[in-house]
């Protein structure tokens, strides 16, 4: 069923719980969650851990419910008559149609500017870097020195001094006294750190103390403190109030301890692990070790078994040699004897093939008068050959021809006129003799 923003009636008719269920999806919807200023009155609180109490002012009253789950993280106590601030959601209690507010949270009155200016502070000081990693310094594995800021009069010193015995009896602790809680207490803690880093003395620094309220607490979130732990020379670390109280020392430190207790373990070894650690690493030596020299032993038998007499070693290398001498003796006698042997094969062939000098020489020496009168009867041959060809060629030079008393015709192309033909009357002609020549005219051709 919806109901019409206008004033309209509607003919349905429905019934008492559906009114009131309607009537709470509708305030539950509409209304977001929001904080509410109040005063407490008629402060319940049951065995199921449910606290119920109304929120007035001097106008006007609501009824209000914080649930066991809810209110079990208020570390303070509400009374009749506080003035506080609760975190709700507007809703409607459906059996018996009554208007409340479920509590979420609750914080005194005037905690939200507390608040406010934590988270304005917080900003800043992460602007500025105070909050990076980068800027944290490492915590000593082994301190030589703790040193302690807190009041002596607080349950965290003994918490810190039982767990730093506990872990580590000898490791020696100095404390530097100073009021956790009241007026100018933020200066006294930026002092005491600012000493601390001064005096160098100490390896890690614990800034501890025990819980309360965000009042209790808020020295922490002071400007002033926070940069003196920035400007601290020496690691610190912060253990203060519960694991879920929050301050600007916290985000500063170089590591924060969700308790005073927890900073004091983180600050030092335990002694105890230390002792079975070392105990472990002795046996593990112990074992390698023992390994080591068995195998080593073992090793030394080995050798000790491969180890010879010099003297025997020296007998042994002699016969060796002996047996070299032998074998070398042996194989250059064989060598001089089968060389022998070649020597002599090869003598028997080149006597078996020696060739008869005296009569090579005879052999040649008619040869070489063979030669000698077959080489002159050629030249004869040829010196005739030559002057018989001497004389064809005289018969056929043409001077020879010439010298008888014939003549050579020459036409002016310088051709032997063989036949009439080659001329005509008044051509020039040259006319060849034995003995020069002379140019004339050709005035008549016979013909035969």
């Amino acid at each position: 069923m919806q109901l019409s923003p206008k004033l309209e009636i509607s003919h349905k008719i429905i019934t008492v719980s559906e009114l009131n269920r309607h009537a709470k999806t509708v305030l539950e919807n509409t209304i977001p969650l929001l904080w509410v200023n109040g005063e407490i009155s008629n402060l319940r609180q049951y065995p199921s851990g449910h606290w119920y109490f109304s929120l007035k002012d001097t106008h006007a009253q609501v009824r209000c419910v914080m649930f066991r789950h809810k209110n079990q993280y208020i570390e303070w106590q509400p009374q009749e008559g506080g003035q506080v601030e609760v975190l709700a959601l507007v809703t409607l209690y459906e059996t018996r149609g009554d208007f409340q507010l479920n509590v979420e949270t609750m914080r005194r009155a005037g905690l939200g500017a507390l608040f406010e200016k934590f988270e304005q502070l917080k900003t800043r000081l992460e602007q500025d870097g105070l909050f990076d990693a980068a800027r944290k310094k490492k915590i000593p594995t082994f301190p030589r020195q703790i040193g302690i800021i807190t009041s002596p009069a607080t349950a965290a010193l003994h918490d810190v001094i039982t767990t730093l015995r506990r872990r580590m009896p000898m490791l020696p602790i100095v404390i530097y006294s100073t009021p956790v809680q009241g007026k100018d207490v933020a200066k006294s803690i930026a002092a005491s750190i600012a000493t601390a880093s001064r005096r160098r003395e100490c390896d890690i620094l614990i800034l501890c103390r025990g819980g309360g309220s965000i009042e209790d607490l808020w020295a922490f979130n002071e400007e002033l403190v926070a940069q003196a732990i920035a400007a601290c020379t020496i690691p610190v670390i912060s253990g203060i109030g519960h694991e879920t109280d929050f301050t600007i020392a916290d985000f500063v430190a170089d590591i924060r301890a969700p308790t005073p207790t927890g900073a004091a373990e983180l600050a030092s070894p335990e002694m105890k692990e230390l002792q079975q650690q070392l105990n472990r690493q002795y046996k593990m030596l112990q074992h390698t070790m023992l390994h080591h020299l068995e195998n080593r032993m073992q090793r030394v038998d080995l050798l000790a078994h491969r180890l010879i007499h010099p003297g025997e070693r020296i007998n042994n290398q002699f016969a060796h040699l002996q047996h070299l001498r032998e074998r070398l003796t042996g194989n250059w006698t064989y060598q001089i004897e089968s060389k022998f042997w070649k020597i002599k094969v090869y003598e028997q062939r080149i006597l078996s093939n020696r060739p008869d000098f005296t009569q090579l020489t005879e052999q040649q020496s008619r040869l070489t008068a063979q030669l000698q009168q077959t080489f002159s009867h050629y030249v004869d041959l040829l010196v005739s050959q030559l002057q018989h060809r001497q004389v064809k060629l005289t018969h056929l030079n043409p001077q020879s021809i010439l010298d008888r008393g014939y003549s050579i015709t020459y036409s002016l192309q310088d051709t032997v006129v063989r036949n009439v033909n080659q001329i005509h009357i008044g051509d020039k002609i040259q006319v060849k003799f034995a003995r020069g020549q002379i140019d004339a005219a050709v005035i008549k051709i016979k013909k035969r």
